[in-house]
């Protein structure tokens, strides 16, 4: 029986995203170990059949003294654990599980799920960041990536050769788990919905002031946030609920009936791996409004199954809005079809778990 580690920093990330690939290797007999923080879905993990290792992971910290002490507890799962193969999600356990492995001498396979704020502008957070994942990277046996444009800049950066590299189309979305639903009809309110963490890298700042523009021109348009915010965020959404700019409704463990409602779904995020909630959201069959950036406009055929806007830009975003609000009914309906159909051909998780697997040499 095969063992293999899952490093990862967050439960909900791993049980909403990565459950099926999880449930494959246990289907294949692998003994599945799994090191993150522990959370609410661990339990559901460990149902599965998996052996839970708590591994308190600061996920937006830079503490050498932490990240040292993340270093040694991953050696040392290697020596307990002594698995056959090492699956690292995102950035602390991809360099820090990457090291450990490639100096312990096990087969590791590394996920960059998006770049993160560290390669966006020049200067040595960047340079040490290239840097540690040159030396984490070396070894893998294969590092996946999610978009083309993040596996550019990793082979560009010297990082990895591109003959070690494999391109996903993300993780896939669940077409069971996220199945078509009818085009909500015309009922004198059309419905945005926003689906994420409530912060700046979001693109939320831009959503908000274009909400309040588009609320002061056409009233029965109304803006529902779904999802934890980050605390500096608190009195906005707070002054924003209070004016009736947007509806908040907080973390909420099952989106689904929020996509069902919604006309059109809207993330105008600054960087992605692969937005997820896109792929969500276009499986459930509706039009998307997203940033032109890696990450998002692969899940949009632009003009047809939604509408590209440039990051960071309220006026672009708002003129996004706009243009969807003056489509006639039949062609929001008609871009919702094509939305699902898009999703459904390009991102079937099914799919992707099987070149996963086969990129993995299981």
């Amino acid at each position: 029986m095969k063992r293999v580690l899952i490093l990862a920093n967050f439960d909900v990330g791993l049980y909403k995203f990565r459950k099926e690939l999880i449930g494959e290797l246990l289907a294949r007999g692998c003994e599945v170990f799994l090191s993150l923080p522990d959370g609410e879905f661990i339990q559901p993990l460990v149902a599965m059949g998996c052996k839970f290792l708590n591994t308190p992971v600061d996920r937006r910290g830079i503490n050498p003294g932490t990240d040292l002490k993340l270093f040694r507890r991953y050696q040392k799962l290697l020596r307990q654990v002594r698995p056959d193969l090492v699956i690292t999600y995102t950035i602390k356990p991809n360099i820090y599980g990457g090291i450990a492995c490639r100096l312990a001498k096990v087969p590791y396979a590394v996920n960059i799920t998006g770049l993160g704020t560290a390669f966006q502008t020049e200067g040595l957070f960047k340079r040490l960041i290239v840097r540690l994942y040159k030396t984490a990277c070396k070894r893998a046996k294969v590092v996946f990536f999610e978009n083309e444009e993040n596996q550019r800049v990793f082979v560009e950066h010297r990082i990895v050769p591109r003959e070690q590299t494999c391109k996903l189309n993300g993780a896939g979305v669940n077409l069971e788990e996220y199945p078509l639903c009818e085009y909500p009809p015309e009922d004198g309110e059309l419905r945005f919905l926003f689906v994420g963490r409530v912060m700046k890298e979001k693109g939320v700042d831009e959503l908000f002031e274009a909400a309040r523009r588009i609320r002061r021109e056409h009233p029965s348009v109304s803006f529902d946030v779904v999802g934890p915010f980050e605390d500096d965020y608190k009195e906005k959404i707070d002054r924003l609920v209070g004016e009736g700019v947007i509806r908040y409704h907080g973390f909420q463990s099952d989106v689904r009936p929020f996509y069902q409602r919604c006309h059109c779904f809207v993330l105008p995020s600054y960087h992605e791996g692969m937005a997820n909630t896109l792929l969500e959201a276009g499986a459930t069959g509706r039009p998307l409004i997203t940033s032109d950036i890696p990450g998002c406009r692969e899940a949009v055929v632009n003009g047809e199954s939604g509408i590209l806007a440039k990051a960071g830009s309220v006026d672009s975003l708002t003129d996004a809005l706009r243009d969807f609000i003056g489509l006639p009914y039949e062609q929001k309906a008609y871009r919702a079809a094509r939305s699902f159909q898009y999703v459904r051909v390009h991102f079937d998780k099914n799919e992707i778990i099987k070149q996963t697997i086969r990129n993995l040499y299981l």
